[in-house]
Parts: structure tokens; C-alpha cells; sequence
């Protein structure tokens, strides 16, 4: 599943509390907003790129920028692609999503000195091997402490655990590109990510919301509050993406 479908019920609800909400408007099948805007298939392409392209084993398992393929390696385009498309892609969508979460954690960080960035997602349930262990059902990312200060980090992680939830630190999702661009804990901003298992809020079907969903919202105000109240006792405002 290309999308990180009804996310955006999960935080919304969080502007009332004072955060700020940046809610991704297409599909990652259309691009990725997570992914660095270099990290282009260059056989996806039927002419020359103008900008230099990255290679990364997302690519090589095609799931770059814009994915090749959805599960189970059906390909999801027909053809190949004019370089001028996908640079009209990232100039209109991918562009203008990341400049306006940069400038509102640097106004953040401005006002208040430090600034803290919640990126949320959906994930597919993750298995496990090991029957006596609970898989997780959420998972932070902070790119091994190099997106913000360790504390935030487990600070998230208590509040999860403490509400009955399994939950995993950076395996399998450390975070990507928006972490890596956003989090400088150094210059007073902190980026995590947040994983959660979509079954814990979307219908059997995982097409449209069900019954978990208002205990899933719970969790993620949960999360929030943790994080005001430590932005509170130390100066650190929260941005919720």
C-alpha cells in the first residue's frame, strides 16, 4: 500500500492543541515526500536527468522517489518518464512541502530556542518469528540519535510502552529523508519519526477507519502532551507533520 491511508485522522485533531500540522496531499506513489529528491531510478527515466541522481538500496528495491513498484513487485507504471515530469513533481509538491516544514521549525526554534518535529506514519503489522514476543504495533525513528536528543527519543517510547503498546526503537524504520533533512539537534531541532501499525485504526479490510481508531488518536495525544510538557519545563515547542 503506496499510501499511509487516513494518517492525517490520526494528528489533525492536534492543531486544537496548539501544533502545527503539515498533512502530505498525494500519494507516495506520486512521490515520495520522504525520500530525497535525488533518489531517482535512472531507469525510469527515457532521457537524460539534469541534476545529479543518488543511488540507495531503496532504489535498488524500487522504492525510490517514485516507486517502481507496490507489493510483491507489480509494476506501477506503464512506461518510462521525461526527466522534465518528475522534476515538475518535486518543483510543485516535494519542494514546497519540506520549505514549509523548515520554516516552521526555525520560526519555532526562534521563539522559543528549540523546536521538535513529529513526523507520523502508517506501517503494515510487522511479523515476528518469535511467538513469545509481541511484535511491535509502533515504531520511532530518530536516525540513531542523529535527529534529535536521545531523551526525546525515550521519552516517546515510555509513553507508548506505558500505554500497552509493543513498540520498537529504529528497527525496522529509522526514518528517512524528512528526518535527515529537518533534524539538527545541535542547532536546537529535533525530528522523530512515529510507525504505526495501520490495522490498530483502519476496518479488517484496511481500507477505511475503524473501531481503534479514537484509542490510536488517544495514543498520539499522548505523545503530544509528553513532548509539550517537556518542551515546557525545558523551552521546546512542538511541530507535528
Amino acid at each position: 500500500m503506496l499510501e499511509d491511508r487516513h494518517a492525517d485522522r490520526l494528528v489533525t485533531h492536534l492543531a486544537q492543541r496548539g501544533a502545527t500540522i503539515f498533512v502530505a496531499a498525494h500519494a507516495r506513489a506520486l512521490i515520495d515526500l520522504n525520500r530525497d529528491p535525488r533518489e531517482i531510478d535512472a531507469a525510469m527515466i527515457e532521457d537524460s536527468p539534469t541534476d545529479e541522481l543518488l543511488q540507495s538500496s531503496r532504489i535498488r528495491n524500487g522504492l525510490g522517489l517514485i516507486p517502481r513498484h507496490i507489493g510483491g513487485n507489480v509494476p506501477l507504471w506503464r512506461r518510462r518518464f521525461a526527466y522534465r515530469e518528475i522534476r515538475r513533481r518535486i518543483d510543485e509538491i516535494h519542494t514546497p512541502y519540506h520549505q514549509a516544514i523548515a520554516a516552521a521549525l526555525v520560526s519555532a526554534r526562534e521563539r522559543f530556542g528549540t523546536a521538535v518535529l513529529l513526523d507520523c506514519h502508517s506501517m503494515p503489522p510487522i511479523s515476528t518469528h518469535d511467538h513469545a514476543m509481541r511484535a511491535p504495533t509502533v515504531v520511532i525513528g530518530d536516525r540513531f540519535g542523529r535527529s534529535a536528543c536521545g531523551a526525546l527519543g525515550d521519552l516517546v517510547e515510555t509513553v507508548v510502552r506505558q500505554a500497552g503498546f509493543p513498540v520498537a526503537r529504529n528497527t525496522p524504520y529509522a526514518g528517512g529523508y524528512s528526518l535527515d533533512r529537518h533534524g539538527a539537534p545541535r542547532k536546537g531541532i529535533h525530528a522523530l519519526q512515529v510507525e504505526i501499525d495501520r490495522s490498530l485504526y483502519l476496518d479488517s479490510g484496511l481500507g477505511e477507519t475503524g473501531e481503534g481508531l479514537p484509542a490510536t488518536q488517544a495514543l498520539v495525544t499522548m505523545i503530544f502532551d509528553a513532548l509539550c510538557e517537556d518542551a515546557q519545563a525545558i523551552q521546546r515547542p512542538i511541530a507535528a507533520e
